[in-house]
């Protein structure tokens, strides 16, 4: 939860001047912190409740009345902070107002005439808590994300909490004893319909009030109305020009960095070689604005699931979102983070949206976090992209300064790469929100708006107060919407090669594709070659649409080269996707790709003669359309590097498939083997599943492979499989070493792809006896699977669980597993440490099921659900996922007796070197870390450093 302000810091912010309600808000505060007996009478000798009554009320009126000047010659978080207790104002003055006109058995003047002493206790004690109660408790504040009327039901509770906190003290009094039986009775009745209801009709008027006078209150208001469509945020300019006029005689430096956010006249994607035919539509004509989802994070949220989104509320006006957001508490206490699929459309909401802050009171700087130093702190990143912009170093403290007032926006994008790139920085969000608040406390309030690819959500620890957005595919009005913009940009253009504009109708038949707006304009340019999607061939695949992109663009870049020359220059863009994949990052240099790309393209064992030309490799394949400079070289969507991947990875498939078809009829063929030196150099840095997309990529381009192919594939997949760990004395593509790793971890990443590559070339489930033949099929599989998750590092496992389903069988008596799709999704993790741990099949047959029926099972005592999982795990050593989230769910349930998992906990974060990963899995399995931490210390001994006593 967000803080929110009291009453009693409300007149604080508010500068209130009256000073008995000074006074006693001074001596309950001091009360609540030191007793009453400390805290001394005096400030309340003179005060009443009606006189309290009276001087809120009139304050209450007061800033109603003047709500327009608390907003001028300040800065915007500070307009911010007095809009936020003008509101805490007028709920508490609504609530005194009905108080006192409320029909009671007694007046607030009878109530002030009490006794000193009532039943043992000083009444000014009494009253000190109730003053306590009534002024000193947060109370609810508008957001833009929660509607009007949810606003109104807490204000409603608060109204409630406010009357019992009344009948408690009035219980208290001396005049409690002159009521009636009935009064009596009545008087918890009476309170809690009489001043609610009242007060909610005065709260409406006030708010009313507020709306009409702070066009901030407004923004809030305008959420929930669906407005005209618009392109590049529009709406937002002209709401944040109505919040404040644009900013001028900014010093130089913020001037230059304001120039630098200002993107909207250039073309809609920044891409290297443009086609000829073809014209982009600018940034500020082509950008339409996102539909979105909105949700409140907590540990039970699951924002990674489509399903989980499609409960959310959906946000008739995300412009106005934006604008209440940036000016409401919740944005300089924690940050917003924009959750979407490849291509949706994140970056270029932050270019935009920084766009549209640069003429106005924020100071928006964006920062590609696939451009800076991953293990950097948030500021330190910060100060890295400003110096990219500037060419100059410059401290983020005197950044801020020279703003002269205007709140930074910090606008970080891409942070799917810090968690997908190896460096696993899952706790970034926790740390951006700590980065928030000590520059708040410094006086330097930051918001922060990140943004991520949905599919790494679920490996994301949430801090408190995260709220979430969800960009949207477009629906069939934004369609039509952009393809009207590209064709007034095109229409004049493909006329001279009689050609027409894509129209919605020949889009949409393509479904989901059509709705992602980089999938929509990547559609658009391929029919501008020869408008191939007028005729009705059915919807593509994306991985379809990519290669006839790819191809079509490459042959009209080399005047109609022949299929062996553009499969040269894919191989090319694939080696240099491959370069960014084993490295770990989207962004690559000139210096890696001269190095990596004759290695590969160019078999890379000898240096060239001094008579052959020397090769600019980097420029050569950066020099296309697919390009942009970005720190180094970069696809123009990160999409492009994982279909390359994908296409290199079948096209040595493929390529070793022709090559052993051709020596078949040869005499030597039985004795003379075909090496696999190409499949190995592409596949050997990294695990394929680190990147769900390529994984979905070889998929669909192997269902464009005859059946037959895709079985010979298979099969000598399977026998590369089990060579694959055995010593080869010579291999080829040698010098391709983007990154150095070890003999094992290359080894680990090459078994385990051709396992994926197998599965995926079958077209039905495969078994492990049949790929690794022999009665000990089991104990390969078993040593292949430890190999696998001691070397691929997290990623490559997590990634490898994910993408291989898989389930134990029995077949004749015999054991056995089953891989690909009918087998249980996701139930990888468990299976193979199951087979590893060596035990008997009927052990083995069982694990899964058993840890699930311990987590969700109710049936047996809570304890003896507890002592099934230590045995588990002290006598068979199991440490699984389901065992983490058979500990989670027994830790979340009602009435549990945590104690009982304590030993547990403790032998599960025993061992340093499996520490972090598992200690990741039982926070998102609903285990605080607080409870981790707390029972990791208590566990070390006396005199141990890392103990904290």
């Amino acid at each position: 939860m967000i803080e929110t302000p009291s009453y009693a810091d409300a007149l604080r912010i508010l500068g209130c001047k009256d000073g008995r309600l000074v006074k006693v808000v001074g001596f309950a505060s001091t009360a609540a912190r030191t007793g009453y007996a400390l805290a001394g009478s005096g400030q309340l000798a003179t005060t009443s409740l009606r006189d309290m009554r009276e001087a809120i009320v009139a304050f209450g009126e007061d800033v109603v009345r003047r709500m327009p000047e608390p907003r001028r010659g300040v800065d915007r978080f500070t307009r911010t902070q007095r809009l936020a207790a003008a509101h805490a104002v007028i709920v508490v003055s609504a609530y005194f107002e009905a108080l006192g006109e409320a029909r009671l058995p007694f007046t607030l003047e009878r109530l002030d005439r009490g006794e000193t002493i009532s039943r043992g206790v000083p009444t000014r004690e009494r009253f000190a808590r109730l003053v306590a109660a009534l002024l000193l408790e947060r109370l609810p504040t508008p957001e833009p994300h929660v509607p009007y009327a949810d606003t109104r039901k807490e204000v409603e509770r608060v109204f409630l909490r406010m009357s019992e906190a009344v009948a408690g003290y009035v219980g208290g009094l001396s005049v409690w004893d002159e009521l009636s039986a009935d009064e009596r009775l009545l008087l918890p009745r009476l309170l809690a319909e009489g001043p609610p209801a009242r007060a909610l009709r005065t709260y409406d008027e006030d708010y009313r009030s507020l709306a009409l006078d702070s066009h901030e209150f407004g923004v809030r208001s305008l959420v929930t109305d669906r407005p005209q469509r618009a392109t590049a945020l529009s709406r937002v300019a002209w709401l944040l020009a109505e919040l404040a006029p644009p900013r001028v005689g900014d010093q130089p430096l913020i001037h230059r960095v304001r120039m630098a956010a200002n993107a909207l006249d250039q073309p809609l994607l920044l891409a290297g070689k443009l086609p000829e035919d073809v014209s982009l539509p600018l940034l500020g004509e082509g950008y339409l604005s996102p539909r979105c989802r909105v949700a409140e994070l907590t540990r039970e949220s699951a924002p990674a699931d489509r399903v989980w989104w499609e409960e959310r509320r959906l946000l008739p006006d995300p412009e106005a979102f934006l604008v209440g957001h940036l000016t409401s508490l919740r944005a300089t206490q924690a940050p917003l983070l924009v959750l979407g699929e490849p291509g949706s459309g994140k970056t270029k909401l932050t270019e935009v949206l920084a766009a549209r802050l640069a003429r106005s009171e924020f100071l928006p700087i964006r920062v590609e976090l696939g451009g800076v130093r991953a293990r950097a702190g948030v500021a330190e990143q910060i100060e890295q992209a400003v110096a990219a912009v500037l060419g100059e170093k410059v401290a983020y403290a005197d950044l801020v300064a020279a703003g002269d007032g205007a709140m930074p926006v910090i606008l970080l994008d891409g942070f799917d790469e810090l968690v997908q790139g190896g460096v696993h920085r899952y706790d970034y969000l926790e740390r951006v929100r700590e980065f928030q608040a000590a520059e708040a406390g410094h006086g330097r309030p930051v918001a922060v708006i990140v943004t991520s690819r949905t599919v790494v959500a679920d490996r994301i620890r949430f801090p408190p107060g995260l709220l979430a957005l969800q960009l949207r595919p477009f629906d069939d009005d934004q369609v039509r919407q952009w393809l009207d913009i590209w064709d007034q940009a095109n229409r004049a253009l493909l006329a001279r090669r009689d050609l027409k504009p894509l129209t919605a109708e020949a889009a949409l038949v393509h479904g989901e594709m059509a709705r992602h707006p980089l999938l929509l304009l990547l559609l658009a340019l391929y029919d501008a070659g020869g408008n191939a999607l007028h005729h009705d061939h059915g919807p593509l695949a994306r991985s379809r649409l990519y290669e006839v992109l790819l191809r079509d663009y490459t042959e009209r870049e080399t005047g109609g080269a022949h299929r062996v020359a553009i499969d040269q220059e894919l191989v090319l863009l694939g080696a240099v996707a491959l370069s960014m994949l084993a490295r770990g990052s989207q962004v690559i240099t000139d210096e890696a790709l001269n190095r990596d790309l004759p290695a590969l393209c160019h078999g890379g064992e000898e240096d060239p003669g001094e008579d052959e030309p020397r090769v600019d490799w980097a420029r050569r394949a950066t020099e296309r359309f697919f390009f942009v400079r970005r720190n180094g070289h970069a696809f123009l969507h990160s999409t492009f590097a994982e279909f390359l991947v994908a296409w290199l990875t079948l096209y040595a498939v493929r390529d070793l498939d022709r090559r052993r078809r051709l020596v078949g009829d040869e005499p030597l063929a039985l004795v003379q083997a075909v090496d696999d030196d190409l499949l190995y150099a592409v596949t050997s840095h990294s695990c394929l599943a680190e990147r769900g997309p390529t994984v979905g990529f070889i998929l669909e381009l192997l269902d464009e492979v005859p059946s037959a192919v895709r079985a010979r594939c298979a099969d000598q997949l399977a026998g590369l499989l089990r060579r694959s760990l055995h010593e080869r004395p010579r291999r080829h593509f040698t010098g391709f070493r983007p990154v150095r790793h070890t003999m094992t971890r290359r080894l680990a990443a090459y078994s385990a792809n051709l396992t994926l590559l197998i599965v995926a070339a079958s077209e039905q489930p495969v078994t492990v006896s049949s790929i690794l033949r022999g009665p000990d099929h089991l104990e390969r599989w078993s040593s292949l699977t430890y190999l696998w998750k001691g070397q691929l590092g997290q990623e490559g496992w997590d990634g490898l669980v994910t993408a291989l389903a898989a389930r134990r069988i029995m077949a004749d008596g015999v054991e056995d597993v089953v891989l690909g799709a009918d087998a249980d999704a996701g139930a990888m993790g468990d299976v193979v440490v199951a087979v590893a741990t060596g035990h008997t099949p009927r052990h083995r047959r069982l694990l899964d099921l058993l840890l699930r029926a311990v987590g969700e099972g109710r049936s047996l005592p809570y304890r003896e659900r507890a002592g099934i999982l230590e045995e588990l795990l002290r006598t068979a050593g199991v440490r699984t996922p389901a065992l983490h989230r058979a500990l989670g769910a027994l830790w979340r349930e009602e009435g549990a007796d945590r104690a009982e998992l304590r030993p547990l906990l403790e032998a599960l974060l025993a061992d340093p070197a499996d520490r972090l990963s598992t200690w990741d899995q039982l926070v998102k399995a609903g285990i605080p870390e607080s409870a981790l931490w707390e029972i990791h210390q208590d566990a070390l001994l006396p005199g141990d450093p890392r103990r904290l006593d």
